[in-house]
């Protein structure tokens, strides 16, 4: 059986994600801290060239369940060995290190920093349906990234923060059964003004956001999307080491060729608090209210929206002290033990939005200078609030789909230049539920259900 683009395009949805997700494989491009070495400095700049090199394996890069069937030729999970090159390069105004030379003098009127990266991927299929592995083949492609902040007037009373980013990324569909990646291009760009009256007790930030998401392929262009966000977030330190924090912020979500989609203007409100109990243990708790606000002209069908509280509560135990007063250089520290509990809400190209509920465990160690290792996990419940009766997909009631996720990455520095690492990662989508699509020669299943295992060996050489 076949699915037609538009039945695809409906079944096939990759749910939306605050971040950008290029660099969401490989932990050390998350992180500039792991980056970047000592650098290379030129005048009043500092450049930080890389490259790495990983192979491994990859048991589901469609994220199908086992029971999917594509089409008469292809169905099930497809395995692979996977083979991912990155060049990297970045470069900034120097470091706050290389300016200890001179503590004495007065911050610089601008900070910059920019970078960019590329990672070719490419694929050698082991196991599934011939069809699917030559359907796995033809992903092999091209994701980067290139992306550039400007602080001007940085540690003032008054400053201002540009930045800008634009990428593409070549993932699968966490819903599975696509016979290809969901290539797309993401665009991001914001402004804020950032005011920091006397001796740094408060600063209060205002800014506007845009996110766009661009779909390479014709047939999901119905997913493309334009994210508008003003925010506000500011900081109160009435204690050396704790802070209070509000942050809010209202978005504009329009989809200009929608298949099943809708426009929505999520509203978000939080107020916490941020500091170490001590040296070693710090605290972060968030609480506040969301709001989607779904928008459907002429819509016949109750539009589900959600209107309930979201925040987040986060333990850490720094396995070094933190000596600083600065409760925001908590975040700094590079070796530390946290747990916490996410509530929040997303937007999702399967109608409306997906509530997630997320409780994790995550390790972070650097010792010695030499081995870093970063063990992520954690369990999710997913709430989608149901999917309507469409010309291309049979109604489904809401359902509550549990999502694992666990990461173990370790990098041993041979050198202050040169690395070996190792990255293993599974995922599970546990789920009963299945979609059911019409397709030309009859209704098809989409199963929910997934596992996914990975597994790689790299080299890394930075500077």
């Amino acid at each position: 059986m076949k699915l037609r683009p538009i039945i695809a395009a409906a079944v096939c949805t990759f749910t939306l994600s605050p971040a950008l997700a290029f660099a969401q494989d490989q932990p050390w491009l998350k992180d500039r801290r792991y980056t970047e070495g000592i650098g290379i400095r030129a005048g009043d700049l500092e450049l930080h060239p890389g490259v790495a090199a990983e192979f491994g394996y990859d048991s589901n890069f469609f994220r199908r369940a086992e029971d999917d069937v594509i089409d008469s030729l292809d169905r099930g999970p497809v395995g692979s060995m996977r083979l991912r090159i990155t060049p990297s390069f970045s470069l900034s105004t120097l470091s706050r290190q290389r300016l200890e030379v001179t503590p004495d003098a007065p911050p610089p009127d601008v900070e910059f920093r920019g970078g960019i990266a590329a990672t070719y991927e490419e694929f050698f299929p082991v196991s599934g349906t011939e069809t699917g592995q030559d359907r796995l083949s033809d992903q092999r492609n091209i994701g980067g990234l290139l992306d550039a902040s400007l602080t001007i007037l940085p540690r003032r009373p008054w400053s201002v923060v540009l930045d800008g980013s634009l990428g593409r990324t070549i993932a699968s569909s966490d819903l599975g059964i696509s016979n290809q990646s969901f290539r797309r291009i993401h665009a991001n760009a914001g402004a804020e003004l950032v005011w920091t009256p006397g001796g740094g007790l408060l600063d209060w930030r205002l800014g506007y956001r845009f996110l766009g998401t661009f779909f390479e392929v014709d047939e999901f262009s119905g997913l493309t999307n334009l994210h508008h966000s003003i925010r506000t977030r500011g900081r109160w330190r009435f204690l050396p080491r704790t802070a209070l924090i509000y942050d809010a912020s209202l978005g504009f979500v329009d989809y200009p060729n929608p298949t099943s989609q809708l426009s929505s203007h999520p509203l978000r409100a939080q107020i916490g608090i941020n500091g170490l109990v001590t040296p070693s243990f710090g605290l972060l708790a968030m609480a506040g209210w969301g709001a989607s606000f779904y928008t459907a002209e002429g819509q016949v069908d109750a539009v589900n929206d959600f209107d309930s509280v979201i925040g987040q509560l986060e333990l850490k135990w720094f396995l070094t002290p933190n000596p600083s007063a600065d409760p925001e250089a908590a975040t700094l520290a590079l070796s530390s033990l946290s747990a916490g509990f996410t509530r929040d809400f997303h937007d999702s190209y399967l109608w409306t939005y997906y509530e997630r509920n997320r409780g994790y465990l995550k390790l972070t160690y650097f010792f010695g200078g030499r081995f870093l290792l970063i063990a992520d996990g954690g369990v999710a419940a997913i709430v989608y609030p149901g999917a309507p009766e469409t010309p291309s997909l049979v109604a489904e009631p809401s359902w509550t789909d549990v999502r694992i996720d666990a990461s173990l990455f370790g990098e041993y520095r041979i050198t202050d230049a040169l690395g070996i690492n190792s990255t293993i990662r599974y995922g599970n989508n546990v789920s009963s539920t299945a979609l059911t699509a019409r397709g030309v020669d009859g209704n098809v299943e989409n199963h929910l259900g997934w596992q996914q295992f990975e597994a790689y060996l790299g080299v890394r050489w930075f500077m």
